[in-house]
């Protein structure tokens, strides 16, 4: 890609996503590191919205998703890694809450 910066649209209901941190190893509330080789079930992963496309209906630009990490496809932009995604491959959706209001915290 070139090196200055382009501006990209997803197309119909694709998400363009980064990964909030990294899908193998991961740290528990101990401090204990636990190796990706350790995963015994399916693992879902959360990720931060950097695009959508005109289709898409249930989130926007900087909420964070969880998703299944084996429905994804990735793409290389500006040297940083993302994730393509239909929204319907999406599980949860996590926008900041609003002033006063309720929800669920995940």
């Amino acid at each position: 890609m070139p090196d200055h910066p382009r501006s990209i649209q997803m197309l119909h209901d694709k998400i363009l996503i980064k990964l909030s941190g990294a899908a193998g190893e991961r740290t528990s509330r101990g401090g204990i590191v636990i190796p990706a080789t350790a995963e015994v079930a399916k693992r879902l992963i959360w990720g931060e919205v950097h695009g959508v496309g005109q289709h898409v209906r249930s989130v926007k630009l900087g909420d964070s998703v969880l998703f299944d990490p084996e429905d994804q496809f990735e793409v290389e932009v500006g040297g940083e890694t993302y994730l393509v995604l239909r929204e319907r491959d999406l599980q949860a959706v996590a926008s900041e809450a609003a002033a006063g209001g309720a929800g669920l915290y995940l």
